[in-house]
């Protein structure tokens, strides 16, 4: 089993290792656009094309699956990935997990980048999925970025100016940007400084790994045997894991996980 993804940046290293969790004997592929960076500025048409390079040099792995662990690139590029891959390879696109924040009842908080913040597609999303339930949409600007390149300064800073925008009574925050998934701590801490009421983090991960599992007919495994290697591909080439995914669990588990795929 071989599984693909594909990110602007680290941001992918979340559902990388949820997918290892859930199948230590997969193969993953992980393959980013570092020098493309930020997306969130580009427009739809750009954002498209170096969605599709990334997937091509990941498609040459021969995957069973792709997941586009980029919200941004899953707003704009989600139709022509398919348009090319289904339905012989399935796509898997990652959607901010509004409806399950807003079920448990209480005020949310939808933390994302400026461009998405406000956007059509949000707004779209919380009238379909929010159920009435109180929302905040919070804007994160630099966020993406200060966690793409581990700069804690910049993360305690745009982490800081987001959680003073976030309304005391909210009791779940929708992390909209596969990157902040990997600071949630921080953001929990920052939100919640003294513990206080409880507080939710709703990311996406976990969810597009097991549907990715799901659309190749595979079950959670968790107990498998740890053979699955890791291809890891910047800007088209095969590379090794940035050092940058050190400095946080998920990419430390994915480089300590990783069995030389032969």
């Amino acid at each position: 089993m071989k599984i693909a993804l594909m990110d602007s940046g680290i941001g992918l290293l979340a559902a990388a290792a949820a997918l290892r969790r859930l199948r230590p004997d997969a193969d993953l592929v992980l393959s980013s656009d570092p020098e493309g960076l930020p997306w969130g500025p580009r427009t739809p048409e750009d954002v498209t094309a170096r969605s599709l390079a990334c997937v091509r040099a990941a498609m040459a792995h021969r995957p069973d699956a792709l997941i586009v662990a980029c919200n941004t690139a899953s707003v704009h590029a989600l139709p022509a990935l398919r348009a090319e891959l289904e339905p012989g390879v399935p796509v898997i696109g990652t959607v901010p997990a509004i409806k399950p924040a807003a079920a448990t009842g209480g005020a949310v908080a939808i933390w994302a980048t400026p461009a998405t913040t406000g956007s059509v597609y949000q707004r779209g999303l919380i009238a379909e999925f929010a159920g009435g339930a109180h929302v905040t949409e919070v804007p994160c600007p630099g966020l993406a970025d200060a966690v793409q390149y581990a700069d804690d300064a910049a993360i305690e800073a745009a982490v800081a100016a987001a959680a003073a925008l976030t309304p005391q009574d909210v009791r779940a925050v929708v992390l909209g940007c596969t990157h902040y998934e990997l600071v949630a701590e921080r953001i929990r801490a920052a939100v919640r400084p003294n513990g206080g009421a409880e507080l939710t983090l709703y990311g996406s991960a976990g969810a597009v790994a097991a549907q990715a599992l799901r659309r190749i007919g595979a079950e959670p495994a968790p107990e498998a045997e740890q053979t699955g290697g890791l291809t890891v591909i910047l800007g088209g080439r095969e590379s090794a894991l940035p050092p940058e995914a050190d400095r946080y669990a998920e990419g430390r588990a994915l480089r300590a996980s990783d069995v030389p795929v032969a």
